[in-house]
């Protein structure tokens, strides 16, 4: 089924200039019937230590099976923007992220991976899953 009038209504930031922003925004899946992976990847993600205040750099993948809703990726990156000025840990931001994709999607499966660059000689990987449809998980076997 092709895009629709009716799946644009509640779009508010695609097409137009808009600033970074918390406030992710979706469509509707017309193909709840049968289970999909949508992956979500940015090797240009940045975020500040919450201590210092220097940067940090990371590569950021979200991995989902949608159910009713699919994230509007511009929105996703206003989303991933908004943290460029922020102070936060990285296992935070992971988790926060997979909250409120989950809190807006409500997908059968989701999966946050934040891959942070080295510093102090470290490097942290975070994941971060939810799964409400254990089914849906054979199809990343």
């Amino acid at each position: 089924m092709k895009t629709q009038k009716e799946d644009l209504k509640d779009l508010t930031q695609l097409g137009r200039q808009v600033l970074p922003s918390k406030q992710m925004e979706a469509f509707p899946n017309h193909d709840t019937d049968r289970f999909f992976l949508v992956s979500l990847h940015t090797d240009e993600f940045t975020c500040l230590c919450p201590m210092t205040g220097q940067p940090d750099f990371a590569s950021i993948t979200v991995r989902y099976i949608p159910d009713k809703l699919v994230v509007e990726s511009k929105s996703y990156k206003l989303y991933l923007w908004s943290y460029r000025n922020e102070g936060v840990f990285h296992e935070h931001l992971v988790n926060t992220m997979l909250d409120d994709l989950v809190k807006l999607l409500d997908p059968h499966y989701c999966k946050v991976s934040g891959a942070f660059n080295v510093r102090g000689g470290i490097d942290i990987t975070v994941e971060s899953e939810f799964c409400k449809t254990p089914k849906s998980k054979e199809i990343l076997a």
